[in-house]
């Protein structure tokens, strides 16, 4: 049986600790699913004018938006409203429909940086119907 003296097994406590705290400026850490080897990065940069919003829809691929400036409202089908400002993001899996994408401010404009990780080819957005 191996038995470590209580030192020893606060050094890799701490160890782990660190480890695992987010760096500093992290936004997000999350692990991915295997991916096809027909996958590809899009990065979009989508000004969103004042009040603006857009319809239900589905990406069929991994979704993350990083809001630059403004607010902006969020959510996927069945899950929570989020209303995002500089520095934070959200994240849509490929099953979700994007039911609620809109500049929060009816005078100010709000600006997004969209990661979208899909299918080689294949549309950036379908209406939700599809």
């Amino acid at each position: 049986m191996n038995v470590q003296t209580p030192t020893c097994a606060l050094i890799a406590l701490s160890v782990l600790a660190f480890a695992a705290a987010p760096a500093e400026g992290q936004v997000l850490q999350m692990p991915l699913p295997p991916l096809p080897d027909d996958q590809e990065m899009l990065v979009l940069e989508v000004d969103l004018a004042p009040g603006q919003s857009s319809q239900p829809h589905r990406h069929h691929g991994h979704v993350f938006v990083y809001v630059l400036e403004g607010t902006v409202n969020m959510q996927v089908e069945g899950g929570e409203l989020m209303t995002l400002t500089p520095g934070e993001m959200f994240y849509e899996n490929p099953d979700d429909i994007h039911t609620v994408s809109a500049n929060a401010s009816d005078s100010e404009p709000a600006r997004i940086l969209v990661h979208l990780i899909k299918t080689v080819g294949a549309p950036v957005t379908t209406p939700a119907g599809r």
